[in-house]
């Protein structure tokens, strides 16, 4: 099991809630800003689960052209479905943001500061 999933899987809800907009904009006084900081998190998450999970289904690839040889496998069944069980990298990167682990800091040549 990798590493985010370890820590990111075992206390995050698999549904949606509701957030307070206000504790979302009071971490870097801007709403807009902070949406941004979650995106760009839940992207690099979405990319680490998504190599993961291409690497351990490329254990089962078949790499024949052959239509006859179509055969279920359990185990590549069971990957997939635990990978589909997994959080929403959006609501992932949200709770990481709310709990104070993510590091950003603001660019100093931002023009619109």
């Amino acid at each position: 099991m990798s590493k985010l999933r370890r820590q990111l899987g075992a206390n995050t809800p698999n549904v949606a809630e509701t957030r307070n907009v206000i504790d979302i904009k009071n971490k870097t006084g801007n709403l807009y800003e902070s949406i941004a900081i979650v995106a760009k998190r839940a992207n690099q998450i979405n990319i680490v689960i998504k190599e993961e999970l291409h690497s351990k289904l490329e254990e089962f690839a078949s790499h024949t052209d052959s239509l006859e040889e179509v055969h279920e496998n359990k185990e590549q069944i069971e990957i997939s479905k635990a990978y589909e069980r997994m959080p929403n990298p959006a609501l992932l990167a949200t709770q990481e943001f709310l709990e104070n682990k993510i590091y950003y800091r603001k660019n100093d040549n931002d023009l619109f500061s």
